[in-house]
């Protein structure tokens, strides 16, 4: 199953993605896709499909509506470094032996279509297309098999960066990944019995009709099961949370001078296949900007 939030910012609904692409209400079971539900809930989606309990949203609703995160403003988001071979070789460090674990601000979630909005000043902002995890259920000191059977679903995730607050002025990893809008997640999650193997996924990215970033969860240094383990070991995953599994090569810190990062007016098209697309228009701080189409 498809899983999504759709509505306007604040007033987001929750519904069932069909195959067809009509979008069918959960909100006779649920106000919303919230940990809680991810938990204890789940389940009971395609009990309720298959019964015909959730009325399809009508045809004039669906044209344009806007796709929102596909959960409920998570407790945190954690993020995975240097996860794939190539990025490592592209920016010339080794690979690491243990993943490495960042955190990113909830707050940074914004829908798959609303505009990224640079932070102010900003000229070293990058994208990295990635794998998003979504947990449901709690995970600690999980085994892989025990943190694959956890997850509600995986999602498509852009990983947006201000290299400079990350890596010069005093800068960490959360400091340079938090801005509000740098991380687009969405459209929908998908139920792991639907994706299938979480390390067969096409992952692309393009700005502006040019192909930058283009790979699989095939080449993760660590993968899905392991990843959910080890942070399970370094923190408690609760229901909600998203995992940002790492990004292949072609992100622009790792280009040739001049550097091709993200500026006013830019257009960032991401492709997850049965994960869905983002289409991203970036726009300088404070300047107005209305959703992308």
């Amino acid at each position: 199953m498809r899983l999504a939030r759709v509505g306007e910012v604040g007033h987001e609904r929750p519904v069932v993605v069909t195959a067809d692409g009509s979008l069918l209400d959960l909100r006779p079971i649920t106000a919303d896709l919230d940990g809680a539900f991810l938990q204890h809930g789940l389940a009971s989606v395609a009990s309720a499909v298959e019964a015909g309990a959730l009325p399809a949203l009508a045809a004039d609703e669906v044209a344009g509506i806007r796709f929102g995160v596909p959960v409920t403003r998570p407790g945190k988001v954690v993020g995975i470094g240097l996860n794939y071979q190539c990025y490592a070789d592209a920016v010339g460090v080794p690979v690491p032996t243990e993943p490495v674990v960042f955190l990113k601000a909830s707050s940074a979630l914004c829908g798959p279509t609303d505009p990224i909005r640079l932070i102010p000043g900003s000229t070293t902002t990058d994208y990295e297309v990635e794998l998003a995890v979504v947990i449901g259920q709690h995970l600690r000191d999980a085994s892989p098999e025990q943190a694959l059977a956890g997850v509600a679903g995986y999602s498509l995730a852009d990983d947006l960066s201000d290299r400079d607050l990350q890596l010069e002025r005093g800068g960490t990893w959360t400091k340079g990944k938090s801005a509000d809008t740098y991380c687009p997640l969405g459209p929908w999650f998908v139920t792991p019995d639907e994706l299938g193997d979480p390390q067969s996924v096409a992952l692309t990215l393009d700005v502006n009709g040019e192909r930058r970033q283009s790979g699989t969860t095939a080449s993760m240094v660590f993968g899905v099961g392991d990843l959910l383990a080890y942070v399970s070991g370094v923190m408690t995953l609760e229901p909600g949370d998203v995992v940002i599994t790492g990004t292949p090569a072609g992100v622009a810190v790792a280009s040739a001078e001049p550097r091709p990062y993200l500026r006013d007016g830019d257009l960032v098209e991401l492709d997850g296949g049965i994960l869905g697309r983002h289409v991203s228009s970036v726009h300088a701080a404070g300047k107005p900007a209305s959703r992308t189409p």
